[in-house]
């Protein structure tokens, strides 16, 4: 069995641009840094072959080569198949296309099942679709755990129920949801199940067989990527759905069917260099490394995973004996939860208190972060909204005593 010994800061902090460092930064949930073999991927697709690709010249076939390449890596860190992996410009994007090529699928009065707790990326596309005559639900947070109870969707779906739309984690919580056990729920219902995973993705390996889904989606700029993102279905999904690319695209062209203009070149080929980083990693940690690529992925996720498990306990420590500081989220540091805090300090605005914590180069933001539904659920000033403060591997501890001296300083 492969040793799996604690992260090495140094030499993970290497693989970034070192300007990276210049601030303590905890706004990971709204895009990871990107380490140099994505730049470099990127770099080195637009020098060499920045043409159309697919053609049987060289710098073509080479173009599509290294795209393929992307998308296979992708499909195999989620463990999926590249045809079942949809590389559109962003989660929002993805879901509209998704959302109207369901849509045909179903009759007038059919139901889907949304949350207030997830992102609008996971939200806006589907709650629209009542304007086409499908009623839509909500699934309401649990106001005192703001965490999602599964007897309240047993509540809600029916024999008309066709699609569950949720998070798997919170992206202002940080709390993560039991998806596998809900797909369960779901399916014994007689319907499918969407999970947005942007919030997740950076913090543990994405294996979509094990959770049971029929539609995953995440981005990849939060996953150490460039700034695109990705969608899963099963195959039989993809293929049932409606393209809603040009009319000259096949009906059984999955993925290209339900990506109108294609994926974007230099950033699908530049995905490479996301698992050019894990591979880094592996080799520098693991003795012996693991035979396989997602084998190799699952170790170095493990070791990710035990350094944000010290730095969320560190913050949680301090949070809860802070009493000017209300989190909302789980105040223990376990397998349910990211490292991803959201608050607010008594007699502070959030926007006061992320400019104040900018002179101790602590970089995190305030406002709803697109989740406006459950800020608005909270009761709180949506133009304020909370403090996030999202922590990935990468950071350090004596970056969150940072982060807490600045706090401390603060509230006095």
């Amino acid at each position: 069995m492969a040793t799996k010994p604690a992260l090495d800061l140094n030499f993970v902090r290497a693989q970034f641009p070192s300007q990276c460092w210049e601030w303590a930064f905890f706004e990971n949930a709204g895009g990871s840094y990107v380490p140099n073999s994505v730049i470099d991927r990127v770099t080195s697709y637009m020098r060499e072959t920045q043409v159309q690709p697919g053609a049987s010249f060289q710098p073509s076939a080479t173009a599509a080569e290294r795209m393929a390449e992307g998308q296979r890596l992708i499909a195999a860190l989620i463990n999926g198949d590249p045809k079942e992996l949809i590389i559109g410009p962003s989660t929002t994007y993805n879901m509209y296309t998704l959302s109207h090529a369901l849509r045909p699928l179903w009759d007038d009065g059919d139901e889907i099942i949304v949350t207030n707790l997830d992102h609008e990326a996971n939200n806006g596309a589907w709650r629209r679709l009542a304007d086409t005559g499908i009623t839509v639900h909500e699934w309401p947070v649990n106001p005192e755990t703001y965490e999602l109870d599964v007897s309240a969707l047993k509540q809600l779906l029916s024999p008309r129920t066709r699609l569950v739309c949720m998070t798997h984690c919170s992206n202002i919580t940080g709390s993560v949801n039991d998806v596998a056990a809900i797909a369960k729920v779901v399916h014994e219902a007689g319907a499918q199940i969407l999970v947005d995973g942007v919030a997740y993705a950076a913090h543990a390996l994405i294996d979509v067989q094990a959770l049971g889904v029929d539609y995953y989606a995440f981005s990849l700029y939060k996953f150490y990527g460039p700034h695109i993102a990705a969608l899963w279905g099963k195959t039989e999904h993809l293929l049932a759905a409606k393209s809603q690319n040009h009319y000259f695209i096949g009906e059984d062209d999955i993925p290209l069917k339900l990506n109108p203009g294609g994926p974007n070149h230099e950033f699908t080929a530049a995905l490479v260099g996301i698992a050019d980083y894990i591979e880094a990693v592996a080799r520098h940690h693991l003795d012996p490394i693991p035979n396989g690529f997602r084998d190799r992925a699952i170790a170095v996720f493990e070791m990710f995973r035990a350094q944000e498990h010290a730095l969320c306990t560190r913050f949680l420590d301090f949070v809860n004996e802070t009493p000017a500081i209300t989190l909302y989220g789980r105040t223990k540091a376990d397998a349910m939860r990211a490292p991803t805090f959201s608050f607010t300090v008594a007699g502070h605005s959030s926007a006061d208190v992320a400019r104040a914590l900018e002179a101790d180069h602590v970089a995190i933001r305030h406002g709803d972060f697109y989740a406006l539904r459950f800020i608005t659920s909270l009761g709180l000033d949506p133009d304020d909204g909370v403090v996030r403060a999202s922590m990935v591997h990468y950071n350090t501890l004596d970056e969150v005593d940072r982060l807490i001296t600045g706090l401390r300083r603060l509230i006095g």
